[in-house]
């Protein structure tokens, strides 16, 4: 791929059975094209949404007022939503909520398969992850081990069946690791994490609408993700949640609200939970979220008819071959390394460049120049500091891969990085 020229990239993205997807998003213009590479923290804007969101503003909320719960379904829309993601992630119909945060679902996950693995197992007191683990998860685990007498261990990645021994009641991993892009082996680790007798709960949220996931062949015991990366929905966009139907009702999940409740408009002072998935809807949800959420996964609606999530992963596969190639012959002279895996089983749809020096400035003058990812530093682990691009097949072209790598080129060879005006840190990197 080192020898591909601009113009075969041009070629590809015409041969592209996706490229009329890109059509749907509202991308930025103007006189300085930007090349976005940055779905992996937010999603572009479907050009559905700010209709959509008016719509509810203007004539569900503005003219019908409360009869909308009823009239425009309002009270439902967590469960058809949920039905409409479930086939991204491998769930069946009625499995999987589109609720609240990543976080609060990952409390409510992990507080009920810490309350299961207690009452099949009550000797084990290991909760454990991986030491890189998107931090909000640790620190909801953290909690959760507060509350359950647990304690939360911390394996390599290449450790982590190794550190499955007995004691281990719960395995915490998020798919895909928001550093580096390495994927795990779902299925292999359910399988290693029940032979010890652990329960298995999966973060989703870098590889829902990213890569294949199915969770029913993976026979996972728990899953939460976000909607707002891959997904589109949206900043904030409401996460979603997806238990095991042989587990969902084994326990019951601890924000016991009334949107979780078998009667809401029974008003019983007394809790009685939904049967199924159902029970892990806590608190009345925002319907104009709701209504974005639903842009963004209607245009997975239209990418079944030209193959789904297998021309979507074939893709980012592509275009993340093309990247790291690119970047191998043309920017390791700088200082920046690639450690994202090169094994397509490995990755998900993101690549990470290790910066020796500089990081930071370097994707601040990246971003000047039109093209967008992130940053991610590495100083409170001890790890690399990480410049990250991440590749919605939906939007994202080829020609864009190589823009971007030429415009990395110049930035590294015109020092532009050492400019004052790209080392002031901002609030979000």
């Amino acid at each position: 791929m080192t020898d591909i020229t601009r113009d075969a990239c041009l070629a590809l993205d015409q041969a592209d059975t996706l490229r009329h997807l890109r059509d749907l998003f509202e991308l930025p213009s103007g006189a300085k094209p930007t090349i976005y590479l940055d779905g992996n923290s937010l999603g572009a804007l479907p050009k559905a949404t700010a209709a959509a969101v008016a719509t509810v503003v203007r004539q569900e909320w503005g003219q019908d007022l409360i009869q909308s719960w009823n009239k425009a379904g309002w009270f439902k829309l967590p469960q058809q939503l949920g039905n409409q993601l479930a086939p991204l992630v491998g769930a069946g119909p009625g499995e999987l909520v589109v609720t609240d945060t990543t976080s609060v679902n990952l409390y409510k996950v992990l507080c009920a398969a810490a309350e299961l693995a207690r009452q099949q197992q009550p000797s084990k007191r290991v909760l454990l992850s991986e030491a890189s683990n998107f931090p909000t998860d640790l620190y909801i685990a953290q909690s959760v081990c507060k509350q359950y007498d647990l304690r939360l261990e911390l394996a390599d990645a290449q450790d982590m069946v190794g550190a499955l021994t007995s004691d281990v009641a719960v395995l915490m991993l998020t798919h895909v690791n928001y550093r580096t892009g390495a994927m795990y082996d779902m299925t292999a680790l359910t399988q290693a994490a029940h032979a010890v007798g652990a329960l298995t709960v999966w973060d989703l949220a870098h590889s829902a609408g990213a890569v294949p996931v199915d969770l029913r062949a993976a026979n996972a015991d728990y899953a939460v993700g976000c909607g707002y990366k891959y997904l589109n929905g949206g900043p904030g966009a409401p996460a979603f949640v997806w238990a095991n139907p042989r587990v969902v009702s084994a326990t019951h999940q601890p924000l016991s609200g009334w949107w979780g409740h078998a009667q809401p408009f029974a008003f019983d002072a007394a809790y009685v939970p939904q049967v199924g998935i159902d029970q892990y809807l806590c608190g009345t949800q925002s319907m104009l979220a709701m209504a974005a959420m639903r842009c963004g996964l209607d245009v997975y609606e239209q990418a079944k008819a030209v193959g789904g999530m297998a021309a979507i992963r074939a893709k980012s596969l592509a275009l993340t071959d093309l990247f790291m190639a690119l970047c191998e012959a043309r920017c390791t002279t700088f200082g920046l390394h690639n450690v994202t895996p090169i094994e397509h089983a490995k990755r998900g749809s993101q690549v990470s460049l290790a910066a020796s020096t500089g990081g930071y400035a370097m994707m601040q003058a990246l971003i000047a120049r039109g093209v967008v990812g992130d940053f991610r530093a590495g100083a409170a682990t001890g790890e690399a500091d990480l410049l990250r691009f991440g590749f919605t097949p939906l939007y994202t072209r080829f020609v864009d891969v190589w823009d971007a790598v030429e415009h990395m080129v110049h930035m590294l060879q015109g020092q532009e990085w050492l400019r004052p005006e790209f080392n002031q840190a901002q609030a979000v990197t």
